[in-house]
């Protein structure tokens, strides 16, 4: 497929030396960070014509490079298909087109459904696929052909040959959810997080990123003052400060291979919100960095605790200090956890998700 028929090119935002526009390619390379800019938000009830994403490319473009070494390549933005089945598909091809190359693609924009592409593109390629969405609601219901914000969930969830191992859903706000929908994700053993336990640090819901294949954002998670940060926003999600310290967890997960933030409200008069959305993807770029940057073979601290008779092993990696459960002897089959997990299990406690087979 020829991109450049689907895809107008990023106008060129000057800058200087030190900044990360700097860094920036339009042509698609290997191991990098591929951003592509969708302006689809059908599956949100919404149109499909261009959007503006000039602000935020510029305050993105003009954040500090520091030492990033990995690659940026701006892919520009994707034109709207005739029908919202037709965007899919061509952003399948983008993305295709990226993990060939060992570049992970951020979607920026569209509506929350083509959270189904990022899926159906890895579906192809690995089994065991983890995925963690940031989300104030959970998308179980809606019917119809169409694949809308309400019905994702169940099409992903449905898909004939179905490789998601784990999905955590992280930030969703109890009264805006249907019940059922709730009761159904923890009932398959998936992981439900509330807003209030991500609040004021990642320490508790860090182990659901750490590696995660497939990271969606939905900007509806994010409070909104004065002028909505999102499509449907809400007066209350994550902080500013919260948002962007999540954004980088997500960089450092040891497995990422796609990210998706949408909903965003492009349309917003107020240049804060262009503010926010750069730096979070300055704050996933930075994770990214780091992490490449850790050992490759790293060393374990071993620790066995005695639960009730039964014995559970713990490990610490003594260069990133985070831990993981699990007495396989091959350290991807542990299951990532915190210290404070550890420190319940001294005390007799053992979540149930470490028992999972």
């Amino acid at each position: 497929m020829n991109f450049e028929d689907f895809i107008i090119p990023a106008q060129p935002v000057k800058t200087e030396k030190w900044q990360i526009g700097n860094l920036v390619s339009e042509s698609l390379g290997e191991d990098g960070i591929a951003l592509l800019f969708l302006s689809d938000l059908r599956g949100a009830g919404r149109g499909a014509e261009m959007q503006d994403f000039s602000q935020v490319r510029k305050n993105f473009y003009r954040l500090s490079r520091l030492d990033f070494e990995v690659p940026v390549y701006d892919l520009g933005n994707m034109i709207s298909g005739k029908t919202p089945q037709d965007s899919h598909y061509v952003l399948q091809e983008v993305l295709a087109a990226c993990h060939s190359k060992g570049t992970v693609p951020v979607i920026v924009g569209g509506s929350c459904d083509f959270a189904y592409s990022l899926f159906y593109s890895l579906n192809f390629q690995q089994e065991n696929i983890s995925y963690t969405q940031i989300s104030s609601t959970v998308s179980l219901s809606g019917e119809g052909e169409e694949i809308t914000e309400k019905n994702f969930l169940n099409r992903i969830f449905s898909t004939k040959n179905f490789n998601i191992r784990d999905f955590h859903l992280l930030g969703y706000q109890k009264h805006l959810n249907e019940p059922d929908s709730v009761r159904l994700i923890k009932e398959v053993d998936f992981d439900i997080i509330r807003l209030a336990e991500m609040m004021n640090s990642t320490d508790r819901v860090e182990p659901f990123f750490r590696r995660a294949d497939m990271i969606t954002i939905n900007c509806d998670a994010v409070e909104s003052f004065s002028d909505a940060f999102s499509v449907h926003p809400q007066v209350n999600g994550l902080n500013r400060r919260e948002i962007c310290s999540y954004m980088k967890e997500a960089g450092l997960s040891e497995n990422l291979k796609s990210v998706g933030i949408f909903n965003f409200n492009f349309s917003s008069g107020n240049l804060l919100n262009h503010q926010l959305l750069a730096q979070m993807l300055w704050y996933l770029a930075e994770g990214i960095n780091i992490r490449r940057s850790h050992p490759q073979n790293p060393d374990y601290d071993t620790f066995v605790v005695l639960v009730d008779d039964n014995e559970y092993t713990f490990h610490r990696d003594t260069f990133s200090n985070l831990w993981y459960f699990g007495s396989d002897e091959n350290a991807a089959l542990w299951k990532p956890c915190s210290r404070e997990d550890y420190e319940l299990a001294k005390r007799g406690s053992i979540h149930p998700r470490f028992l999972r087979e």
